[in-house]
């Protein structure tokens, strides 16, 4: 099959054989007062699984932008070489032609339609100038078997797991006849389960001869499943790491990536003084008449002043609905039980109320429900206060001005200025951005949901940091979290849910992963 459209410009380079189905040349990509990309250089040896990590910012994703066309020819400076081959992508078709696919973190997939629709969206099967659908039908079971998911092909896409959705872009990438495969933070969202099959599948992809690069900030994984780790810090490559002669450590890692060792990933309290219970949840149930489920039952919890408690479960256990359901109930659950704020019953009817009584919430999808991505930084962090900064319904811009300039300085947000644009940070700014949001709210409980998915080591120590430095202040703080290292690490008790139930609690001194796993599998 010929890879090569014809709107792609290609020249042979003549040089000695290679092992490398790619090398990215002295890459540059400026946008407006930022260089993105600084003289990169990247090699990717064929048939290899080739991880790529580095802080939120550091160039990463842009890299693979360039690579994959969303940035085209004439964009950037330096060559792509694909196959011995200089390319010249004016857009994704150019680069899937050649037989690149690249999956994002956010799912390109279409709810409403089936399995076997999304696999051969933009590229139906046809026969006398009509879609075979009979056809398409049997090609995606094919594709399904060969990235090992047993669904029907006619199940619509919103039916299905995050897990499962993932491998059905894999099974619509192959539909492509691809060579190179690009995964960016493939598990973020997935569940310990769903992370090992998919690590499992491209280690089978690998022996198949297909090529992997993945982009990820889980390190763990990293080390488990890269032959090769390139490191890339302010847009430059810093090194490359090789698995084989055991330079792909965590401590390597992490001291290329940031440029510095951080030899506690958890930072250590000066002073745990724990006081007295300022949140209380008694027998709470919840009911989701969206879906005829009973999300939530019987909960018993609290958390004390000057404490992190951690919230620990598998994907669906409840956790995050747990959340919403004390934060006023913004998904109208039907809900019963009893919520004590500092030793006295409250009845949060809306967010609002929980804002009033002083609980704050930080949700899971920042980007999303978190942040309005299109303002500035300075908007998003006075949004959930407004009315502090306003006089007869008039927001006062100079003290606008002010809270933003703290909260920047305060939580280190890097940023230009505080009226740069949210989008344009990286993520662990973002994250940091949403919590000076609820920050402002002065909260005397703070709940965190998934307060570091998706930003790098650099960026999780210095939210931890933050962490304790509240606490220290006394505040409360509830921490979802998947990341068991992370809740054992932070917390200073841990409740486990399981199907809508807290099916353990323990001290973290006395936690160990296997312990919570088997109580999150209850």
């Amino acid at each position: 099959m010929d890879k090569q459209s014809q709107n792609v410009e290609t020249t042979q380079v003549k040089t000695e054989p290679t092992d490398y189905i790619l090398e990215m040349n002295e890459i540059t990509k400026e946008f407006p007062g930022v260089k993105a990309l600084d003289n990169v250089n990247f090699k990717v040896k064929r048939g290899e699984i080739h991880c790529l990590v580095g802080e939120n910012g550091a160039g990463k994703s842009t890299l693979m932008k360039v690579l994959s066309g969303v940035w085209p020819s004439g964009s950037y400076t330096g060559d792509i070489v694909l196959d011995g081959e200089i390319q010249s992508y004016q857009g994704i078709q150019d680069s899937e032609k050649a037989g690149i696919a690249i999956i994002y973190q956010e799912l390109a997939l279409i709810p409403e339609l089936t399995v076997y629709e999304n696999i051969f969206l933009g590229h139906e099967i046809q026969k006398h100038g009509l879609i075979d659908w009979n056809e398409t039908i049997v090609k995606s079971k094919e594709l399904l078997e060969r990235v090992r998911l047993n669904v029907n092909p006619e199940t619509p896409i919103k039916e299905l797991g995050v897990g499962k959705q993932q491998l059905v872009e894999i099974a619509k990438a192959f539909s492509k006849n691809i060579d190179l495969l690009i995964l960016d933070e493939p598990t973020a969202a997935l569940n310990d389960d769903d992370s090992e099959n998919l690590m499992e599948l491209l280690k089978e992809l690998k022996t198949e001869g297909i090529t992997s690069i993945m982009i990820s900030h889980k390190l763990r994984e990293v080390i488990k499943i890269a032959d090769t780790v390139t490191v890339i810090r302010d847009g430059q490559t810093i090194c490359s790491l090789d698995a084989a002669k055991g330079e792909v450590t965590e401590q390597a890692l992490i001291k290329n990536m940031v440029g510095r060792a951080i030899n506690d990933i958890f930072p250590k309290r000066t002073k745990k003084d724990i006081g007295d219970v300022a949140l209380e949840i008694k027998n709470l149930n919840a009911h989701d008449h969206v879906s005829g489920r009973d999300i939530l039952k019987n909960i018993n919890l609290n958390v004390r002043k000057g404490e992190v408690v951690g919230v620990a479960g598998l994907i669906g256990a409840g956790r995050t609905e747990l959340a919403y359901s004390i934060f006023g109930n913004p998904r109208d659950y039907n809900i019963s039980g009893e919520i004590y704020m500092e030793g006295k019953l409250v009845d949060f009817k809306q967010s609002g109320d929980a804002i009033k009584a002083g609980l704050a919430y930080v949700t899971e999808d920042r980007k999303r429900e978190g942040l309005i991505l299109i303002q500035d930084v300075k908007n998003n962090i006075s949004l959930a206060n407004l009315k502090a900064l306003s006089n007869s319904g008039v927001v006062n811009e100079n003290k606008e001005i002010t809270v933003a300039i703290h909260y920047k300085d305060a939580l280190t947000i890097k940023t230009p200025s505080i009226e740069q644009i949210i989008g344009n940070l990286s993520g662990g700014n973002q994250q940091k951005v949403s919590v000076g949001k609820w920050l402002f709210t002065e909260p005397k409980v703070l709940i965190l949901d998934e307060p570091t998915r998706g930003i790098d080591v650099g960026a999780k120590f210095e939210i931890y940091t933050i962490i304790n430095k509240l606490i220290e202040q006394g505040m409360s703080i509830i921490m979802i979290s998947s990341e068991l290292p992370e809740v054992m690490g932070m917390s200073d008790r841990i409740y486990v849910m399981s199907e809508g139930k807290i099916t353990g609690e323990m001290n973290a001194a006395d936690a160990t992963q296997d312990k919570i796993m088997e109580m999150a599998t209850v």
